[in-house]
């Protein structure tokens, strides 16, 4: 686990944020914050609304969506911002990182171009000081040759070096707080490494907090400080790494960890024998009045189901949504 420094003030706290699509709920009663100089990882299978949470921080969501709570950013209320507003804090103070940089770049612009699109909204930066600044985080960002990748494509890229060039627009304005969403999906075992090594020293260089989606616990162990386990739109663990790794007590997050290779043996392969799974879908959790997890767990009993269990503290630095801990 990394060292978390000593200073940890919240940078943006999410209280009780709910959001739906019509009838369909996917994010419930949420809280979390995000804390100065940090990493927060906020962990969970497909369809449990990871995703859904991030895109909402930045009001990025479909029409359809609508959110209740708060979203709180330097004592101003995000949901309440006006378009204005939103289009100075996007990519500004704060900035965000997509699974798939090929469907986030824009083709028929280079790379260059892009980068100093930013620049010169945010910080109103000429031409030549726009360029200068985008081949200096080219550099950052570890890109060879700067100077020439600034006139190229994104085609012309591999998929390492696409999604360095997302964040160097990312980082571009020195933002209090990145969100990354799956930013290492798409791409090889070597150069995820390599990308989150990039993500860590940043944030250390320029203090600010990062919020990782995912749903790697390796990833989680190696590079989190903090984690919130998710699931059906709800907050069901959250933990220090140390403690969650060590004292898992929830379930689901118990067979996330039997489910996840990196965490029964670093070297062991699929093909070494079969890994445990998780009977039934996410999607059995709609509709039900208990505890969501309820129609999937293996200790589940009559009172999980009479209502949702309150989010509470079992030991320090570890809270918990389970019946089976003192409700």
């Amino acid at each position: 686990m990394l060292a978390i420094p000593e200073t940890k003030n919240a940078l943006l706290s999410v209280r009780n944020l709910s959001v739906n699509f019509g009838s369909i709920t996917a994010v419930a009663d949420f809280s979390f914050e995000v804390r100065e100089g940090e990493t927060l990882a906020i962990v969970g299978e497909s369809g449990c609304g990871k995703s859904t949470t991030a895109l909402s921080i930045l009001q990025l969501l479909p029409p359809l969506a609508s959110c209740t709570g708060e979203i709180l950013f330097a004592s101003n209320d995000i949901l309440k911002m006006k378009k204005r507003e939103l289009r100075a804090l996007r990519g500004g103070a704060i900035s965000m990182i997509f699974q798939e940089p090929m469907t986030s770049l824009n083709p028929v612009l280079t790379v260059g171009k892009q980068i100093t699109e930013v620049l010169r909204k945010h910080q109103s930066l000429d031409g030549r000081r726009a360029r200068t600044r985008a081949v200096e985080l080219l550099d950052l960002v570890r890109i060879p040759h700067p100077d020439k990748r600034f006139d190229e494509y994104p085609h012309r890229l591999s998929g390492g070096m696409r999604q360095r060039i997302m964040i160097a627009m990312a980082v571009a304005c020195n933002p209090r707080i990145l969100v990354a969403d799956e930013p290492t999906t798409a791409l090889d075992v070597t150069i995820q490494a390599q990308i989150l090594e990039l993500l860590d020293r940043l944030r250390r260089d320029l203090n600010m907090g990062l919020l990782l989606i995912t749903h790697d616990l390796g990833i989680v162990n190696d590079w989190a400080d903090r984690v919130i386990v998710m699931y059906a739109g709800r907050k069901c663990e959250e933990a220090s790494t140390e403690r969650f790794f060590r004292e898992p007590r929830h379930p689901y997050t118990q067979k996330l960890m039997a489910a996840s290779p990196n965490m029964i043996d670093p070297g062991y392969h699929y093909r070494d024998g079969p890994l445990s799974e998780i009977p039934g879908s996410i999607n059995s959790a709609l509709g039900e009045k208990g505890c969501p997890f309820a129609p999937r767990c293996g200790v589940v009993e009559e009172r999980c189901r009479a209502s949702v269990p309150s989010f509470r503290e079992i030991a320090a630095d570890h809270k918990i949504a389970c019946v089976h801990y003192g409700q």
